[in-house]
């Protein structure tokens, strides 16, 4: 791609990166998403609230599943700013922004400048990046972590530096505190696949990766150390239906291992095409784009193997196959190889040269920034979110009008069509973060009952919330303690209390002699599991459930 370096370009690019920035981190104050977001964010609470940093609990119990260093950080903040939401969101998206910051170094030196910039505009506008900074899990902490390790391995055999080895090696060791072993598998396929493919064996059996191992057991002893301490010195603790359970061992082997063959304690089922239509949306709205750029890179490296960089293929590839022999799949799996995916599609078009090839691409993105405003068009129009004002409309259309005249005024040939995807991504993120999920989230019942008692609890009554379902979004928003209770246990309850329920539960407690007070009443809706139903105006109310707070008054 013949690319114009002027200052006045660098200066464009330098303002796209800087509201793709700013897009990445506007879902900051947007209530936390359950089940899983909500379950992290209350896990790091409860670290912070017991003043115990060393076990995991959820639901009242042990908890084994992730590693701590996400909940570690988050505590962290929780500890410095309090229970709030931008406190669990913000070094997340920190972590991806390290992430953002190495995709350009790391392209820089494989490639050059210009690859980077393109690089770091594709990974930030890649869609379910933008989606996991408004959903935070544990990805945005992995993408970066993962990214930096290759990179410093990456510099550790150009330039061999022990200190870059030491830095690949700790980034390395919170990579598998974050997600478990099989970030091994990201790190190690990017730099073990390229020294195999291009027969550096002098680099590949080099005793640095045996200190490399040394490094890496060391960094994660706080871990195997918490496990060790929470269930491998307590076999009498029940977890997942069994006594005996190692934490050790899951972190090794059931974590991972155990769900990829389907062995583990947490099962799924998969599908070997899972990832394959996962990432035609996720890594919109560059996907079509990057299918072509595999291609194209495999086709032209197979006939000059060892001038090829292989670390981004090899890193991505082989952890997009392995998900996808795997039988427990996720979308969000992916993004920890989007910063790869990323530098692959930027270099492919960045070597574009024929009119042929760029009209191609032109025609291409064209079809995808219509299809994208259509789709955020149906969405506004089918759902009507209670957000979307005359005001609100004014400013996406405004956005609309830039999207249809400033590149053409700006840039020419594949910038221009750069540009346009990049404004269209911005507009279909400016309303779904804006406006979409901040109205999608008035149905996270949970939530919004815990933010109504917590201004309207005025008596300070007890609070307590029916046992048996999963409460981690009432749980982190609420300002106070609260208690599980069920209908058979009113003789334990006090004389007057405070219940956040539904409506067959609350007809029990009146069977039961109990004066029975609805005072508020939410509508509650699956919000990550979204149906065409739902997201119908016309259609919504049959897809909604009702949760009740009410006043108990039980017989004493």
């Amino acid at each position: 791609m013949n690319v114009n370096n002027t200052a006045n370009q660098q200066k464009w690019l330098c303002l796209f990166i800087g509201i793709a920035v700013v897009i990445n981190f506007s879902g900051l104050f947007t209530t936390i998403m359950g089940p899983d977001g909500n379950l992290y964010a209350t896990i790091a609470k409860n670290m912070v609230q017991r003043n115990n940093y060393t076990d995991l609990f959820a639901w009242g119990t042990d908890w084994l599943d992730k590693p701590h260093f996400p909940f570690w950080v988050a505590a962290l903040f929780f500890k410095c700013f309090g229970f709030k939401t931008w406190a669990y969101k913000l070094p997340g998206i920190l972590f991806m922004m390290m992430g953002v910051v190495y995709t350009y170094y790391f392209a820089k030196s494989l490639y050059n400048k210009q690859i980077a910039l393109w690089s770091v505009l594709i990974l930030l506008t890649a869609q379910h990046i933008i989606l996991s900074n408004t959903d935070v899990r544990a990805e945005p902490y992995l993408t970066g972590l993962i990214i930096a390790a290759v990179y410093h391995f990456y510099k550790t055999i150009t330039g061999n530096s022990f200190l870059h080895l030491l830095l690949a090696c700790l980034f390395t060791a919170c990579a598998l505190m974050t997600k478990g072993m099989f970030a091994l598998i990201t790190i190690g396929g990017a730099i073990v696949g390229h020294l195999i493919i291009t027969r550096q064996w002098k680099q590949l059996f080099h005793w640095r990766w045996l200190l490399a191992i040394v490094l890496i057991l060391v960094f994660i002893l706080p871990e195997i150390w918490c496990l060790y301490q929470q269930f491998d010195l307590h076999p009498e603790k029940v977890v997942f239906g069994h006594t005996g359970v190692s934490g050790i061992k899951f972190f090794f082997w059931d974590s991972q291992v155990g769900r990829f063959f389907n062995t583990g304690p947490i099962t799924g089922s998969g599908d070997p095409f899972f990832f394959v239509h996962t990432l035609l949306w996720a890594f919109s709205p560059w996907s079509l784009l990057l299918f072509v750029a595999l291609f194209w890179f495999i086709k032209k490296g197979v006939k000059n193997v060892y001038n090829q960089q292989w670390y981004c293929i090899c890193g991505a590839l082989i952890t997009f196959l392995l998900f996808s022999a795997s039988q427990f799949q996720l979308p969000h799996y992916l993004n920890i190889v989007f910063p790869f995916f990323s530098i692959i599609t930027a270099q492919y078009l960045y070597g574009l040269s024929s009119p042929k090839s760029i009209n191609a691409v032109r025609v291409t993105q064209t079809v995808v920034v219509i299809l994208m405003l259509f789709i955020i068009a149906a969405l506004a129009y089918f759902y009507r979110p209670e957000t979307l004002n005359w005001f609100n409309g004014i400013v996406i259309l405004a956005f609309v009008l830039i999207l249809l005249f400033l590149p053409a005024l700006i840039s020419t040939g594949m910038q221009r069509i750069i540009y346009r995807t990049l404004l269209a991504s911005f507009i279909v993120n400016l309303f779904l973060n804006g406006f979409f999920y901040p109205s999608l989230l008035r149905y996270q019942a949970g939530s919004q009952a815990a933010f109504w008692i917590n201004y309207n609890n005025l008596n300070k009554l007890p609070v307590y919330v029916d046992a048996g379902q999963f409460h981690d979004d009432f749980n982190f928003y609420l300002n106070a303690p609260f208690t599980q209770t069920t209908p058979d246990s009113v003789n334990a309850l006090p004389k007057s209390l405070m219940l956040y329920t539904d409506a067959a539960s609350l007809n029990i407690y009146t069977k039961k002699g109990c004066t029975v007070t609805i005072i508020k009443r939410f509508k509650a809706y699956a919000v990550t599991r979204l149906s065409s139903d739902f997201l119908n105006k016309n259609t919504r109310d049959k897809e909604l459930s009702e949760m009740d707070i009410a006043i108990i008054n039980t017989k004493k």
